[in-house]
């Protein structure tokens, strides 16, 4: 469960979220809005990496203002550029770097390596060199990098945006094969259909929340 209780951020004069209440343990849950409408900043509140002006963060009951480390143990993040989130040569090099912090055996690491690979179909992938991927290849190494630290649940920041047809469904294929939950901000609105839930935000406040068809109609008659 991640809960927001009264969460507002600003910066600059300008509130980027504005009392933010809100609790999601569904397994599948989308986020959508406009750009500048908060979802990025809601997502990253979730794991510390922006702080509330006010109000408070739990996930799993953590205090993430409190038990952020903790809290970055449970919770993975895919940002939009995977170009931001690989920062190694080559794809073995990078899965391992995460789990070298954690003081993860060399053994250990690998069985996690080529598991995590296995798990997103890239197996193929665990030698190269990281500049000769293509776009969806980076993405789903981007994701092998989050599993590969054993999450129990996953954010994904906009993770079909920069993606071709053929890659977009690979992504999607990926996410929807995942056995965590996640909550995913998107302007992907056929990427959420079927979820369980979507949170459409407005403005740094909640537009709609409830069943996909639903919260989609509202975001398109307020954008119409």
């Amino acid at each position: 469960m991640i809960e927001w209780t009264g969460v507002r951020v600003e910066r600059a004069g300008r509130k980027l979220l504005d009392g933010i209440s809100l609790s999601v343990g569904e397994r599948r849950v989308g986020l959508i809005g406009a750009n500048g409408s908060g979802k990025s900043t809601l997502l990253r509140t979730v794991i510390g990496l922006i702080r509330p002006t006010a109000g408070d963060i739990r996930v799993d009951g953590l205090d993430v203002g409190r038990d952020a480390v903790a809290v970055r143990r449970r919770v993975g993040l895919l940002v939009q550029n995977p170009d931001a989130q690989i920062v190694m040569p080559t794809v073995a090099e990078d899965l391992a770097l995460g789990l070298r912090a954690r003081g993860i055996d060399r053994a250990a690491a690998d069985a996690r390596i080529a598991a995590a690979l296995a798990r997103l179909g890239i197996a193929d992938l665990r030698e190269r060199l990281i500049h000769g991927l293509s776009g969806g290849e980076k993405q789903l190494v981007a994701l092998a990098g989050v599993l590969v630290l054993e999450p129990s649940r996953v954010l994904f920041d906009e993770p079909t945006t920069m993606l071709d047809l053929p890659n977009r469904r690979r992504v999607i294929a990926a996410i929807a094969a995942l056995d965590l939950p996640v909550l995913i901000a998107s302007h992907d609105l056929a990427l959420l259909a079927g979820f369980d839930r979507v949170i459409a935000l407005d403005a740094g406040r909640i537009l709609a929340d409830g069943a996909p068809a639903e919260a989609i109609a509202a975001y398109e008659a307020r954008h119409a």
